[in-house]
């Protein structure tokens, strides 16, 4: 059976993908959506959202309470970085501090914005004005990964990273699917080299995920009613 965990990996095949020259008998891209619609799901426009599906004649506008699952996140396979200002690779203590910090960044960005004004309520159990949001990072790349390490270097990149959002809206009780998603973004570079440290990944990383968060808020206040004229 298939699940969120499927959809990521069809995901991160079809950004290698993209990237590169590889043929293959199908492409990724068409593995992808096949994965994102495979039980009624049907492709749409979400402003923002680079794919989205949602299911004909669903609607979010009877969810006022929402779960949010633990976030996953996976590196992009490529990903295998010195430390900043070092030869030494970033061992597998350090890698884990990153993905569990980004994953709490992105868990807490979707907290912090659905409970603006308490118009929604972010709960742990289920109910039937209870909608789950199921996330996961895939293709986390972070260009200078700053360990804390003593007497490290200074570093400039043009962008911090990128990574990819992979989530469901799921009906907690029933557990069926109401919309998946699909969205790449990366760090808002200014186009030139700017000093790249621990404060500033974590800052971009808040960023990113803080407009991952406002477009399921507009998406539930436009359910509601909420803003409108």
């Amino acid at each position: 059976m298939k699940n969120l965990a499927l959809i990521v990996s069809a995901a991160t095949l079809a950004l290698a993908a993209l990237s590169s020259s590889v043929t293959v008998a199908q492409s990724p891209r068409a593995a992808l959506e096949e994965a994102m619609s495979y039980d009624g799901l049907q492709k749409t426009k979400v402003k923002g959202i680079d794919l989205a599906y949602t299911r004909p004649g669903a609607s979010l506008a009877g969810y006022t309470k929402v779960i949010i699952d633990p976030v996953e996140v996976s590196f992009r396979k490529d990903w295998d970085p010195n430390r900043t200002g070092s030869r030494m690779k970033v061992d597998a203590k350090e890698r884990e501090n990153i993905r569990s910090g980004v994953a709490q960044i992105v868990q807490e960005e979707f907290a912090k914005e659905l409970g603006k004004g308490g118009a929604y309520q972010v709960v742990t159990e289920a109910g039937p004005d209870v909608l789950r949001l199921r996330a996961n990072i895939a293709d986390l790349y972070v260009n200078a990964p700053d360990t804390m390490t003593p007497g490290r270097t200074q570093v400039y990149t043009v962008s911090a990273g990128e990574m990819t959002l992979v989530a469901e809206l799921v009906d907690s009780e029933s557990g069926q699917a109401i919309a998946r998603v699909v969205d790449r973004r990366e760090s808002q570079g200014t186009g030139m080299m700017t000093l790249t440290n621990s404060v500033v990944n974590r800052q971009e990383a808040s960023s990113i995920a803080s407009s991952w968060a406002r477009i399921l808020r507009k998406l539930l206040d436009a359910a509601h009613g909420i803003g409108r004229k």
